[in-house]
Parts: C-alpha cells; sequence; structure tokens
C-alpha cells in the first residue's frame, strides 16, 4: 500500500508580483516577436512579407535566450507551491484542468487557422476553412515523438508546444512527489540552498546542466530556440529555487555577475551561431557543439540575471500579496493571451502583406492590430463568462 505523501510546505506562499509582471511581459513579447517573424528573412512563418530583412533575426535572438526558459523556470516555481496546498492527485486533476482543458479546446477551434492561412497565402490555393479542417484532423500517433504524439501532414500543435509541454512536466512530477518523501525533497533543497548562500556565483552552477543538455541534446528553432526536453530542466530547477528562499536571496545577489556571464557567453556563441548556419541545431562537430555550450550558459546567466534583477523582496511598507491593478489585472490573463496571440497575428498579417506600405509601416501595424484585437477579445469575451474562463484555464 503507498503512503500517504506528506505536504511540501505547510504555510501560503506570499505572490510574487514582479514574477507576474515578467510572465506577462514575455508573453505580450510574443506578439512581437512572432509579428517580426512576418519580415525576418531567415524564418519560415505562416505567412510572409514580399520584402525582409535580416534586423528582426538580431532582436529575436536576444529574445530567445531567456524569454521561454524564464517561463518553464517560474512554471516550475508555481508547481512547488501548488504540490504543497493540494497533493499529487489534485495537483495533477488542477493542471488538466488549466492546462488540459484550453489545450484540447485551442487545438479545435484556433490552431487551424493559422496552417489554413498558410495555404491561402500561396497562389492557386482555394480551399475553403471547412473543406480544409477535415485534412488538419487526419493525425497519427507516433510515440517516439513524445509527448509530440500526435503527427500529420497538416497537423501541429503550433504555438502551444509550450502548455503541451508544461502538461507533461506536471504529469510526471505528480508521481513523483508521491513516491519521493517531501522531508527528503526539502533536505537536498536545503543542502543546495545552503552552498548558494555560502558561494557567490554558486546559483549559476546549474548552467553547465543546461550546456551539456544543449550540446547532447541540440536546439530545435520550432521550439523557441531550445530542445524540448532542455525545458524540463528549467522547470525542476524552478520547483527546486521554489523550495528555499536562499536560492532567491543568492540570485538577487549575484544578478550582476550572472549578468557578465550571460552577456560574455552571449557575444562569444553569437558569431558562431551566425557562421554555422543551420548546421547550428543539431550537428556535432566541435564547432557547433561549443557554440551550443555558450548557448547554454549565456541561458541560464540570462535568466538568473533577470530573476534577481526583478524578483526584489516586499519591504514592510507594502501589503502582502500587493501589486498595482495592472499586475492583478495581467497575472491571470497570462495563459490565454499566450493561446489567442499567435493565430490573431497571422491572420492580422495576412492582410497586411498585401498592402503597398514600407516594411516598418507594415510591421508596427501588425504588432499594434494583433495587440488590440488579443487584449480586445480576453477582456471582452474570455474573462467575463465562467464558459469562456474555464475553456481558457482561468480560475472561477
Amino acid at each position: 500500500m503507498t503512503a500517504r505523501s506528506e505536504p511540501l510546505s505547510t504555510s501560503r506562499p506570499e505572490r510574487h508580483t514582479a514574477l507576474d509582471a515578467l510572465r506577462a511581459l514575455v508573453v505580450v513579447g510574443l506578439v512581437f516577436f512572432h509579428s517580426s517573424l512576418v519580415f525576418d528573412a531567415g524564418s519560415d512563418f505562416y505567412v510572409k512579407n514580399a520584402d525582409t530583412t535580416g534586423v528582426t533575426t538580431i532582436f529575436a535572438g536576444l529574445a530567445v535566450v531567456w524569454a521561454m526558459p524564464a517561463l518553464f523556470l517560474i512554471a516550475g516555481l508555481g508547481a512547488w507551491h501548488s504540490l504543497a496546498r493540494r497533493g499529487p492527485g489534485r495537483f495533477a486533476l488542477e493542471r488538466l484542468q488549466r492546462l488540459g482543458v484550453p489545450l484540447v479546446f485551442a487545438l479545435v477551434t484556433l490552431l487551424p487557422v493559422p496552417q489554413w492561412l498558410r495555404l491561402r497565402a500561396q497562389p492557386g490555393y482555394a480551399e475553403s476553412y471547412l473543406e480544409f479542417l477535415p485534412r488538419f484532423f487526419q493525425v497519427r500517433a507516433e510515440w517516439g515523438k513524445f509527448p509530440f504524439v500526435l503527427q500529420g501532414d497538416s497537423f501541429e500543435t503550433g504555438h502551444l508546444w509550450f502548455v503541451l509541454l508544461l502538461l507533461t512536466f506536471a504529469l510526471l512530477l505528480a508521481p513523483l512527489a508521491r513516491w519521493v518523501p517531501a522531508s527528503r525533497a526539502r533536505a537536498a533543497c536545503s543542502r543546495l540552498a545552503a552552498v548558494a548562500e555560502r558561494r557567490r556565483g554558486a546559483i549559476l552552477l546549474p548552467a553547465v546542466l543546461l550546456a551539456l543538455s544543449s550540446a547532447l541534446l541540440g536546439i530545435e528553432e520550432e521550439y523557441g530556440g531550445w530542445h524540448h526536453w532542455t525545458y524540463l530542466l528549467f522547470f525542476c530547477l524552478g520547483f527546486v529555487i521554489a523550495a528555499d528562499g536562499r536560492f532567491r536571496h543568492a540570485m538577487r545577489r549575484d544578478a550582476r555577475l550572472a549578468a557578465a556571464a550571460g552577456v560574455a557567453s552571449f557575444l562569444l556563441g553569437s558569431p558562431a551561431f551566425l557562421l554555422a548556419g543551420d548546421q547550428i541545431f543539431q550537428a556535432m562537430t566541435p564547432f557547433a557543439i561549443g557554440a551550443r555550450i555558450l548557448y547554454g550558459v549565456a541561458g541560464w546567466s540570462w535568466v538568473v540575471a533577470i530573476m534577481g534583477l526583478v524578483d526584489r523582496p516586499r519591504t514592510a511598507k507594502e501589503p502582502a500579496g500587493g501589486g498595482s491593478r495592472l499586475s492583478a489585472y495581467l497575472a491571470p490573463a497570462v495563459l490565454p493571451l499566450y493561446v489567442l496571440h499567435q493565430p490573431i497575428v497571422v491572420a492580422v498579417a495576412f492582410f497586411v502583406v498585401s498592402w503597398h506600405l514600407p516594411l516598418a509601416v507594415k510591421l508596427a501595424i501588425v504588432i499594434l492590430a494583433s495587440l488590440v484585437i488579443t487584449f480586445a477579445v480576453y477582456d471582452l469575451v474570455i474573462r467575463r463568462t465562467p464558459v469562456t474562463r474555464y475553456l481558457f484555464g482561468m480560475r472561477s
């Protein structure tokens, strides 16, 4: 008979509005990022402008090295506290509801749209959306590509690879939390936290794990510039960091050191990325492996630096769980905005690219229109009714 697992923690965690703001910043930034791909010379986006530029690639590189890793790290932080409150069983059910429901709903209603618009942008394609839908759902199971098991000629998980990975990591974590005694987990995290607190720069040591993962597994352009299993490391590191406040103290203390390491490794690795081209993703040449090692170091260093700089401790004058009205509005909006944004960007770009305007003007229009429509749909449709809140993973 399996013993009942003890809770990871007995106290309710303080809400860290700075991390909520960082999550919202990344998700809103994805509107800028995916809008820029419409005009990027090196990307294979759903809709492409006739004139492209390589400038957007530089700004994209500055974002991919830390943005999605930060989201997975913050998700790991939240997973520790959610497990502490709910226990493994209820945690798994809550994640199935909060992530699984919007994943399935968006797969059925939103994700076919970008694929259809990709085809509509091709000369001579005249198939209607309703005619295209059955083809989108012609799928086969390929278990070797777990967790992206469903594959098809037209089917894709699109930008919801992030949601699928989060759900997968949570469901892998739940049985592990039941099997491993919480006291043992807390003791192990406490020993690691003591080292991070005592040794300046020790919080940067996980960069070795991420460098090895990037070197051996490679990186994947379709999953935000990292291998999808490397994100599991960021998620687990967030889970461990949440266990002991000394980790976050070390991140705040060593933020400038991490920023210096991140900038140095990024500047050293960037020329290699540009010279290696597509070989950088999976090639096992010394040149490509060395560049990916620097990429892994830069990714963890930037995440530590950004977390350390924005995650400030609450002062005595601030109310517990406080924050501005804007942060209170954006915190529950992150997942719905993420689910909505890419189909809207593609739909807006589908019409804008045909206009006879300068590239910069069209880019600005795509960004602004996508932001306005995304927030309008969220505010006027999703957040105001119980049914739509449930379908997009929001609490009642």
